[in-house]
Formats: structure tokens, C-alpha cells, sequence
């Protein structure tokens, strides 16, 4: 389906009240409307359609809620000093919601037409995009079973959404450095499984762990590898960096971590600015030791949701690091002013990475 004219649109008859734009959380507060569109096999994906925000009504029996059959992503769009709104490579995030599909047999969705048709949707919820510092619209596209059938089989049907939230910072913390505890118990993904997708399981399977760090004083968890407990892979809701004696470094790809697109976007700004960078296994202990070695420079986190976050501690097997003092380290910095100025355009795009979705004086620039 890639016939942008025919997603209907049916308009709210009364608007929401706006939550105060300097005082916004992340994730409680979503705009007046939301796309859907349906799948059924033997017909594919249609009945394209944006209808004022709404629960969902769902069979009891509908497949998502027993086997988890689910994919989502995450992005933003940006308002610019001209009142415009932009959005962050947003063809990177349904090119990776297809290959979540493919992981959990879930059909393909035509990535152009997804696009397109959050552009709309954003046309018609542009007076929600916030304009304070550290704030944006968070994007959340996501595809769930819902076939009536209590059979362990991938399903026939399915209904593809987008819903967008206005929100301030990720963590409380902001930019400043966040305290991460090192996960030594539980196993987020091993290779071969579903770490690489965007699935709702994924993030179920954390959340036990993210207690126990949060009941410890600690913001996030690092996961380490599933089969040696040695190899970092990923924060819970980031990808990781660390700076060791001048290098850059992050944990390699390698099937059970998240492929970042803000990871992505990380990598070729370093590789831009010609500072070293190596992608490869990275152990928990060789962190401690470079630390006690006075090698460790700097650690940050990168994330559709936090952008950049520093580190500032991390915490494993009773023993406590602490990292520039708490304080924010120089690349870490770097790289939030720039991917923060190219979101909203105050700095020059080298990549073209910044796409419209709304435009003030033409009132729409993607879809007539």
C-alpha cells in the first residue's frame, strides 16, 4: 500500500487541553489524534486511517496479549527557531521496525508510506510539539497481533499504529551524568534471540532487573553478554560508549544488541570529526581496570529517548567507579550540542539526517 491519498482522516470535535510545555514528563501526556491501519492476511495492510486518540478495542483472545507478538519504535520531531518541524531520520526507524518484523513473523510494512503518512499526522498534531529546551514530540510506532486465537502460530492479522507524545528529558538527571548499576543476575538477550529486535518481550525481561538498580540508588542497568556474563552489550534503554586512553569505543554488533540509530548517528559524527573509534568486545573488567589505570576518560550513553546521557558511576560486585566526578565528559558534550542542533536545525546537517514534517508557511511540505 503506497497510495498516501486514501489514509482517511477523521478530526477530533474537541482538542485536549495541553499539558504546560516547561513542565513535561516523559510518556504520560498524547496528542488529540493517531494513525492505524489493518492487516489481514490474504489482503495485506489497509484501511489507512488517522482518528482522534482513543483506547483500543481488542478480543480478549487476541494474540498479542498471549504470545507477545509485538514490534515498536522510537523517534522524535523537533520544532526549529522558524516555528517548523523537523524530524530525525525517520526512514532509519522503519527500516529497523521491518526487520523486527521479520524476527517476530510479523508481515512488512511499505517504510515510504510510513513515513508519509507520520508526516501527516504530524500536519494535523503540529501545535504539539513542544519548544522548551530539552524538549520535543517522542514518536512511538508499534504493530501488534490481534487475531482471536489461542494457538502458538504466527498471526493473520495485525493493526499497525503511531501515537506521539509531547515530553521533556528521559531522565531526571537531564545532560548531567546518570549512575549505572552492572548486571551480574539476570540475562537480557543472547544471540540468536530477539535482543536485536524492538519487541515488547525484550524490555518485560529487564524490568526486574531495573528495580533492583533503582532500588540501589542506580538510574539504569548495563547488561553484560548472556553466555560468559563478561562482554558489555547495552544499557537498558542506550547503547553504550567509552572513552580509554584517548579511543573511543563501543561493544560491537553482534546479534544480541540493539542497533542505535542514535548509535548509528554516534559513529559517523566521531568518524567525521576523525577521532578514533573502534567497534569490538568490550568486558566489564576491562572498564574497571582502566579506570584504576586513570585510562578511563569518559562513558555516555546514546538513545532515541535520552539522546546523549553521560555516566557518571557504575556500580558491580560491591565495588563503586566514579567517573570525571560526576561531571560531563568533553565528547559526551560534543556530541549532544551537535545532534541536538541538527535535530532542530541551529547547526549545519552535513548528513541530511533533518527532514521536514511541517512547514509554518506552506502549511504542508510532504503530503498535498
Amino acid at each position: 500500500m503506497n497510495d498516501y491519498d486514501q489514509i482517511k482522516v477523521h478530526l477530533t470535535s474537541k482538542s485536549k487541553e495541553k499539558p504546560p510545555f516547561d513542565k513535561l514528563q516523559f510518556g504520560r501526556n498524547f496528542t488529540d489524534h493517531m494513525f492505524v491501519m489493518d492487516y489481514k492476511e490474504g489482503l495485506g495492510w489497509h484501511d489507512a486511517r488517522i482518528i482522534p486518540y482513543q483506547p483500543l478495542q481488542l478480543d480478549p483472545s487476541a494474540m498479542v496479549f498471549h504470545y507477545g507478538q509485538s514490534v515498536f519504535e522510537g523517534l522524535k520531531a523537533y520544532l526549529n527557531t522558524d516555528g517548523d518541524v523537523l524530524l530525525f531520520r525517520p526512514s532509519e526507524n522503519m527500516k529497523r521496525l521491518n526487520r523486527s518484523n521479520n524476527r517476530l513473523c510479523i508481515p512488512q510494512i511499505d517504510e515510504e508510506f510510513a513515513v508519509e503518512a507520520l508526516k501527516r499526522l504530524i500536519q494535523i498534531d503540529h501545535e504539539w510539539v513542544p519548544n522548551g529546551e530539552g524538549t520535543s514530540l517522542y514518536i512511538r510506532p508499534f504493530i501488534i497481533s490481534t487475531e482471536p486465537f489461542l494457538g502458538v502460530a504466527p498471526s493473520k492479522a495485525y493493526q499497525f499504529y503511531i501515537i506521539m507524545s509531547p515530553v521533556g528529558a528521559y531522565y531526571k538527571e537531564g545532560i548531567n551524568p546518570v549512575k549505572i548499576a552492572v548486571q551480574s543476575e539476570f540475562v537480557r538477550a543472547v544471540k540468536g534471540g530477539t535482543g536485536n529486535a524492538k519487541t515488547g518481550g525484550n524490555y518485560a525481561a529487564s524490568l526486574k532487573a531495573q528495580e533492583s538498580a533503582e532500588g540501589l540508588g542506580y538510574s539504569q542497568v548495563l547488561w553484560l553478554d548472556g553466555n560468559e556474563h563478561k562482554y558489555i552489550e547495552e544499557v537498558g534503554s542506550m547503547n553504550v560508549f567509552f572513552k580509554i586512553d584517548g579511543e573511543i569505543v563501543t561493544p560491537e554488533l553482534n546479534g544480541s544488541i540493539l542497533e542505535g540509530i542514535t548509535r548509528n548517528s554516534v559513529i559517523k559524527l566521531i568518524k567525521h570529526w576523525n577521532l578514533p573509534l573502534t567497534e569490538r568486545k568490550v568486558s566489564i573488567d576491562e572498564i574497571f581496570e582502566a579506570h584504576k589505570q586513570g585510562k578511563l576518560e569518559e562513558a555516555f550513553g546514546t538513545g532515541t529517548a535520552a539522546v546523549i546521557s553521560p555516566i557518571g558511576e557504575f556500580f558491580w560486585q560491591d565495588e563503586k567507579i566514579v567517573l570525571n566526578d560526576h561531571k560531563t565528559g568533553k565528547i559526551a558534550k560534543q556530541l549532544y550540542e551537535t545532534l541536538t542542533g541538527i535535530q532542530k536545525g541551529t547547526v549545519p546537517d552535513p548528513f541530511g539526517w533533518s527532514i521536514p514534517a511541517y512547514n509554518t508557511s506552506k502549511k504542508a511540505t510532504a503530503v498535498n
